[in-house]
């Protein structure tokens, strides 16, 4: 699929007279497994591929699609994509596409082993997840999916970038009639994926937390595992770490750059060529991948750039494009936060009381310039008490600032997880957060 990909790209570049023209081409074959109540009810394969043209003519950009890379398809999304632009207002801030750069062709992203993952596979993996919850009288559901994929961009200022890729994730909920767990993984490689591990773990949290308590709202010292950290890390991401919302002033870093914006111990920063993450060697618009030093020490230091916000300063893309059209601007996709010394047995041990929290779900930003996030606890949380987890906990609603919770930690595991996100993906540890503010409870 890669030389297909491949020759389409040159071909739309031929079929376009355009002054300046982008198209980029994603491809795609999924697979996913998913299984309930100790059962598998569902296995789905499919293939797509999104053809997206972008052409320029006096700062007046048109834009189409297609998902066919058949020469008559190419010839007709160009064509419709250049009709487009004539009817565009021009957009006076835009400069140019970005200029030919090379991206490093040492990345490995493509694992056979993964491409070559069956249902039967998969299958058989989740066979054992149930069996091991029905040794507890538990309920095993989740979902298990393998991707391959290959993204291609090209433009005519002589960008030309392609990669092949795999993904495998399995995410699982075990279930009691009062207590649920959960656990996940995400990675490149389906040979390191430990199912058992998987299973073990969230059997452990729906057996520790049965018949949860209830205890009220109010401010708790708290102990966040990874899933919870790359949700609020997530967040912060989309509230302002991108060139395009300090540009147009709605960052939470506007105004702050060199200022100390949250604890010392607190570093985060992006980068899609390390091989702890899901790797990604260059941007939507073809341009290599760098490593972005975001927060350093608690210091805020900078943000990521695609070309067209680069344009507007002078200064280069970090390689951060989304694909176009988006108004989100360019984000980081491949977060990480430093590791501290602690495991997660000493940061419970140094609780008096607290919470241990698992993860959460339906978080939503609240403020985005304060960073105040709100959403609930899920699928695991549980009481520490004179440094030792007691029982579980009925869910909570949190409302709290990124800045101030990120501010108020107290310390940080030595271990990091790769976790999935609304944004991408984050390589994180645990973090213990002192004085985290919970406004609400739930009936379960």
């Amino acid at each position: 699929m890669k030389e297909k990909v491949k020759k389409a790209l040159e071909k739309v570049l031929q079929f376009s007279h355009a002054q300046q023209t982008e198209v980029l081409i994603y491809y795609s074959s999924s697979q996913v497994t998913r299984f309930a109540n100790n059962t598998i009810h569902q296995n789905v394969a499919e293939e797509n591929v999104n053809v997206s043209v972008r052409v320029i003519e006096d700062k007046r950009i048109g834009h189409a699609s297609s998902n066919n890379l058949k020469d008559k398809s190419l010839k007709e999304v160009v064509e419709k994509a250049t009709q487009n632009a004539k009817f565009a207002p021009r957009d006076p801030h835009f400069y140019s596409l970005p200029q030919k750069e090379i991206p490093r062709d040492d990345i490995v992203t493509f694992f056979p082993e993964t491409a070559a993952s069956s249902p039967e596979k998969k299958a058989n993996d989740i066979e054992k997840i149930i069996k091991l919850a029905l040794k507890e009288k538990l309920i095993a559901s989740g979902a298990y999916r393998t991707i391959t994929s290959v993204l291609g961009v090209a433009n005519s200022l002589g960008i030309k970038s392609i990669q092949d890729f795999t993904k495998v994730s399995l995410n699982l909920v075990i279930m009691s009639d009062t207590s649920s767990g959960f656990s996940s993984f995400v990675g490149e490689n389906i040979s390191l994926l430990d199912g058992k591990k998987l299973a073990q773990s969230a059997i452990k949290k729906a057996l520790e937390s049965k018949k949860p308590i209830k205890i009220e709202p109010g401010q708790y010292d708290v102990i966040l595992e990874p899933d919870a950290v790359s949700n609020m890390l997530a967040f912060l991401a989309y509230a302002g770490l991108g060139a395009l919302s300090v540009q147009e002033g709605r960052s939470f870093l506007c105004g702050k750059f060199g200022q100390k914006i949250m604890n010392e111990n607190i570093t985060i920063w992006d980068d899609g060529l390390a091989p702890e993450t899901l790797k990604l060697p260059f941007d939507f618009e073809g341009v290599p991948k760098k490593k972005i030093v975001l927060i350093e020490k608690g210091i805020a230091k900078r943000v990521v750039y695609d070309s067209y916000t680069a344009h507007k300063e002078k200064i280069k893309s970090t390689g951060h494009a989304l694909p176009y059209p988006n108004s989100v601007g360019p984000l980081p996709l491949n977060l990480f936060m430093k590791e501290g010394e602690a495991s997660l047995e000493e940061m419970i041990a140094s609780t008096d009381k607290g919470l241990l929290i698992t993860r959460f779900h339906y978080t939503n930003l609240e403020n985005p310039t304060l960073t105040i996030l709100t959403g609930m606890t899920r699928d695991g949380t549980f009481l520490i008490e004179k440094g030792k987890v007691t029982k579980g906990v009925k869910n909570l609603r949190f409302t709290q600032s990124i800045l101030e919770a990120f501010s108020n930690v107290k310390m940080i595991s030595k271990e990091r997880s790769l976790k999935e996100n609304m944004t991408g993906v984050a390589f994180v540890p645990a973090l213990k957060i002192k004085n985290f503010n919970f406004s609400g409870t739930t009936q379960f």
